[in-house]
């Protein structure tokens, strides 16, 4: 009897000694917690035409995550920007995109910059279900029909919209002229738009003249504009194409008040001389008193002992809305994350960083006026 009730004790020893060793296993095999690094991509011209922008573009993501991380991280993990060039190109954007994802692996995409290359990479980002921002594509196509991608900028069409208003309210303009970029879906969108506002408002069109990216003498095209003597004259392109058109206006002597877009940012740098007295739309102002734009403008040139131009303060209001959606979703996890964002409401350098059912902002645009070579803000417009 003794022996028995010994074999039971050692028997029941053994269990408890049996499942005592599973628990220990268990919570040694419970998984740890996540400290890699948060892998956020980038693709932007750092070579190329554009390389101004692509460069500003860079700096201001890189300041933005080195905040970011000096204080703490996001969900207690480093912030790890991997930059690539695309040097201004859509082919390249493609490949950089495909090593970003096969072999970065990364969790979020910001870029591409201008809006041709913009256009190549958001399909394949809207494919693979990685959440995307362009900071500075303003082609209306970009986030049409596609739910993981965003812009922190607004549209090629409102911007457009936007100058034709100017023009036809404040400017008080009566006829236009438009030279556009056939080569550029971003020129085109925004001749268009600023055509039907132009006209809404009671203007004409007295003339419109076409070029591609390898022409380089406009003085044909500019005699022909002349002849018609506009009160303004609308060059929706980039800073280096505009630099060499206004210029080639001087020389022939054509006077009228020249418009652009946000792709005029930073002209006056190289150009001031023959842009003096323009206009155009852009993003923000530097001389905007609002407190978080002065204080990025602190930061930056602290930094980087230089002006954050306009395509700057979209890039860093674009990383910070990258790192609040993924706070909000409390993880990497690309679904969660991009349901985050569709839900993000935060005042940053730019505005109002909101985002409506094609994940586009709606904010009110800056026209700025160079003058004596410096950007100026001269009013605020919006387009109902």
């Amino acid at each position: 009897m003794l022996k028995r009730k010994l074999l039971v004790l050692t028997l029941v020893l053994a269990m408890v000694a049996s499942l005592a060793l599973t628990g220990c296993k268990k919570e040694e095999e419970a998984p740890a917690e996540n400290t890699a690094p948060i892998k956020i991509g980038l693709i932007t011209p750092k070579t190329g035409p554009v390389a101004q922008y692509g460069l500003a573009v860079d700096k201001a993501v890189a300041l933005a995550i080195e905040n970011v991380n000096k204080n703490g991280g996001v969900l207690g993990r480093e912030v790890q920007l991997i930059s690539y060039d695309n040097k201004g190109d859509a082919t390249e954007s493609v490949s950089v995109f495909n090593k970003l994802l096969d072999s970065d692996k990364i969790d979020f995409l910001l870029g591409p910059v201008i809006s041709s290359t913009s256009l190549a990479v958001a399909p394949l980002a809207q494919a693979a279900k990685i959440p995307m921002i362009t900071p500075t594509g303003t082609n209306l196509d970009i986030t049409v029909g596609k739910d993981f991608v965003f812009r922190t900028c607004f549209t090629d069409p409102y911007q457009g919209a936007v100058v034709g208003k100017f023009a036809a309210t404040t400017l008080q303009a009566k006829t236009a002229a438009i030279l556009k970029n056939t080569s550029s879906d971003y020129s085109v969108g925004l001749a268009d738009a600023f055509t039907a506002e132009f006209k809404n408002n009671g203007g004409t069109i007295a003339i419109e003249e076409s070029y591609t990216d390898a022409d380089t003498d406009f003085k044909v095209l500019l005699t022909n504009v002349k002849a018609k003597n506009p009160d303004v004259i609308f060059i929706p392109d980039y800073y280096n194409m505009v630099g060499l058109i206004a210029g080639q206006a001087k020389e022939i002597g054509l006077d009228a008040t020249l418009l652009g877009a946000d792709g005029w940012d930073s002209v006056q740098k190289d150009y001031a001389d023959v842009v003096e007295g323009s206009y155009f739309a852009n993003h923000y102002a530097t001389d905007d008193p609002s407190e978080v734009v002065q204080d990025f403008l602190k930061l930056y040139q602290e930094k980087y002992k230089e002006v954050p131009n306009a395509l700057a303060a979209l890039a860093y209001d674009a990383a910070y809305t990258a790192i609040y959606a993924i706070e909000k979703a409390g993880t990497t996890d690309k679904q969660a994350v991009r349901d985050a964002l569709a839900t993000i409401d935060v005042s940053l350098v730019t505005g109002n960083i909101k985002f409506d059912e094609n994940g586009d902002t709606i904010k009110g645009t800056s026209i700025i006026k160079i003058e004596n070579g410096e950007l100026k803000l001269d009013s605020k417009v919006s387009v109902d």
